[in-house]
């Protein structure tokens, strides 16, 4: 079975308090959901229409189980606490086998 990858891209930043507070509570609920940090934030090189942005990585076991972590009631907590605070292109993806 495909591994999933979740990928996050922080396009505009407005709160960076309230992304602090998503991260404590999103952290923890993304590990608890089978999620493993791949890249969380760091140095990014663009190219081509790429952005430098602050970029989030996270693998998954498999496409439904990254997809009932970010349902999953803890990481919905995560979210209201982020509000409307940030803009971010944020997808996931499932591997090739």
């Amino acid at each position: 079975m495909a591994k999933a990858y979740w990928i996050a891209c922080y396009r505009k930043i407005s709160d960076p308090n309230a992304l602090a507070e998503y991260g404590k509570i999103a952290g923890p609920a993304i590990l608890a959901g089978g999620g493993k940090f791949l890249a969380r934030g760091g140095k990014v090189k663009p190219y081509e229409a790429g952005i430098a942005e602050r970029t989030v990585l996270i693998e998954f076991a498999n496409f439904d189980q990254a997809i009932a972590a970010h349902d999953s009631p803890g990481y919905q907590a995560a979210l209201k606490k982020l509000g409307n605070t940030v803009e971010r292109d944020m997808r996931i993806v499932e591997g090739v086998e």
